[in-house]
């Protein structure tokens, strides 16, 4: 496994649950000597352990010599960063073509080279001719098997997959049958439990990653509008979402409002399809402008916390629970807090913010006023209002007698509608939410 970062350490660490031999290789000296001695540089629920546990079997190990852990490997998986290129919004590739040559180096023998990371249409191509330029002896394979782990719950989803999706060479003499037949062996158990293993071209495979984060985007765009179009109307979004949901079409996760997407994946998975199309000629409006719709948002949420406190807040405090972009994970990236907290700040606002997991990580991208404090109930104190940014489980039981007591204003803008209406107003507690009456 090239690449000891989130999808890298999952991948590596369920594999070797499944009882293969894992070599995870890790450039970062930091990262490798963390990982080295059992600690996660991530968090993630239940990682630490599988980790620990895989390490103590002899099944995992980490290193940094790429011609090492590849000596003898049947299948060597790229699992390295893919970020935004500056300026137009495709994947950067650097990381993966240094990646592949470099594997084409330590080539011993029959390799399946596979593309974790997400990768426009035609890299497998690309890593293909990268290899046969630097080793033109070599005898290898290309596939493309894209991840679908949700952070927090990534290990459920690599062991319990909805599916999983292998891109093989079609075109290569033997149509990617000895490829194929690396790849059923390395996902065998989950045959086992009858978990679906669909085959596909190069192409198709890297499209599918791309093609659904975009399509959740979208979803999850449209519920925000609707929420907004519920407050116009005087309708329940919640209800419209059941409503919506129970329709087998449309299905009812990633139908919750909320301040907009954040993460790893969607911002970035978004961008990419959308210069991918353009540079195909074919361009993806609907992804477009649904980029466009989740910047709206996250700057719009802050303008409506603005008017919550009655136009201003400036000198006043206001109490932020949450700063992930979602729970069970201490991942920032892109996470709504960023713009809303910058503008909350230029705004004049004193800002009191606890999360579970997220504070350390969140430092650097918030503005350096913020106060972090113990628990949900110490940002509360003495504050003006309480803006709710991550549902993190524990906030959910918070009563809204103690926020009452607490509090020295009565405001309460609930972005992720964790709290019951009814309760929090019979505190006399000004409660706005998203989408409900």
């Amino acid at each position: 496994m090239i690449g000891g970062g989130y999808v890298g350490l999952v991948s590596a660490a369920c594999f070797a649950e499944f009882g293969l031999d894992v070599s995870v290789v890790e450039n970062s000296p930091a990262r490798l000597a963390a990982l080295r001695e059992g600690r996660i540089p991530i968090y993630e629920p239940g990682l630490d352990r599988l980790v620990e546990s895989n390490m103590q079997a002899g099944r995992l190990s980490f290193g940094d010599d790429i011609a090492a852990a590849v000596q003898g490997a049947e299948a060597v998986f790229i699992a390295v960063g893919t970020p935004p290129r500056n300026g137009d919004g495709a994947a950067d590739m650097q990381y993966v073509h240094a990646a592949a040559k470099q594997i084409a180096n330590a080539l011993t023998g029959y390799t399946v080279i596979v593309t974790k990371s997400t990768v426009p249409a035609g890299t497998s191509r690309r890593i293909a001719q990268l290899v046969r330029e630097a080793r033109p002896d070599a005898d290898f394979d290309v596939a493309s098997n894209p991840e679908f782990l949700r952070e927090g719950n990534a290990i459920g989803d690599f062991m319990r997959p909805d599916r999983v999706i292998v891109g093989l060479d079609r075109t290569a003499p033997d149509s990617g049958a000895r490829a194929e037949e690396v790849m059923r062996r390395v996902y065998r158990p989950l045959s086992l439990i009858e978990a679906p293993v669909l085959f596909t071209t190069l192409e198709t495979a890297e499209l599918t990653k791309y093609a659904s984060n975009s399509f959740l985007a979208v979803k999850i765009s449209f519920i925000n509008e609707m929420a907004s179009l519920c407050e116009k109307l005087g309708a329940d979004v919640h209800d419209l979402a059941r409503g919506m949901g129970l329709d087998g079409r449309i299905g009812r996760k990633f139908l919750h409002p909320g301040p907009g997407y954040g993460g790893s994946c969607f911002p970035k998975d978004t961008l990419a399809l959308s210069r991918i199309g353009q540079e195909a000629g074919s361009p993806c409006r609907l992804v477009e402008t649904t980029v466009q719709v989740n910047d709206a948002r996250k700057i719009g949420m802050a303008g409506r916390i603005i008017a919550a406190c009655g136009g201003s807040v400036h000198g006043k405090t206001i109490a932020v629970l949450g700063l992930t972009f979602k729970p069970e994970t201490d991942d920032m990236r892109e996470a709504p807090s960023i713009p809303i907290l910058h503008r909350l700040a230029e705004a004049g606002a004193i800002l009191r913010a606890y999360d579970p997991v997220g504070m350390e990580p969140a430092k650097p991208a918030l503005p350096p006023s913020v106060i972090y404090c113990q628990d949900a109930l110490d940002a509360a104190e003495d504050a003006d209002a309480l803006v709710v940014l991550t549902e993190w489980t524990m906030f959910r039981s918070l009563a809204p007698r103690a926020l009452a007591e607490t509090m020295k204003g009565r405001v309460i803008v609930d972005l992720r509608n964790i709290f019951d209406p009814v309760a929090m107003r019979a505190e006399g507690l000004d409660y706005q939410s998203l989408g409900r009456p």
